[in-house]
């Protein structure tokens, strides 16, 4: 089986809507080749990311938290703070990775996914 390429165009759409596509398109559903417990040599390709349709209530509303391990380590970042950091790849990728089962499977699975600005 050889690698297939699946590009997703993500001019003037919102951003669930293309993490969705992308989660089921790594997930192998879109395969004829589908199995539940193997990754599927399928690379997801987003082009276009930096042209998101993000409205200034989402980017300012939502906020990404992680626990660094320590007391008091809450740490909270909002997506137009992740944006000016790390760029938009980064909140595709995050997204993404959101809709992805939790199992072995995980890393693989992301390591197909490739952000374009």
């Amino acid at each position: 089986m050889e690698t297939a390429t699946y590009t997703i165009d993500a001019t003037d759409r919102t951003l669930g809507r293309v993490a969705s596509e992308a989660a089921n398109a790594l997930l192998g559903k879109r395969s004829v080749h589908f199995v539940k417990n193997r990754a599927l040599p399928m690379k997801v390709v987003i082009e276009n990311a930096s042209k998101l349709n993000l409205p200034a209530r989402r980017t300012e509303g939502k906020v990404y938290t992680r626990y660094t391990g320590y007391r008091a380590g809450l740490r909270e970042m909002t997506m137009a703070e992740m944006l000016a950091k790390k760029g938009i790849a980064a909140v595709v990728k995050k997204t993404v990775d959101g809709m992805i089962p939790r199992n072995k499977l995980r890393a693989p699975r992301m390591k197909n996914l490739i952000v374009n600005e």
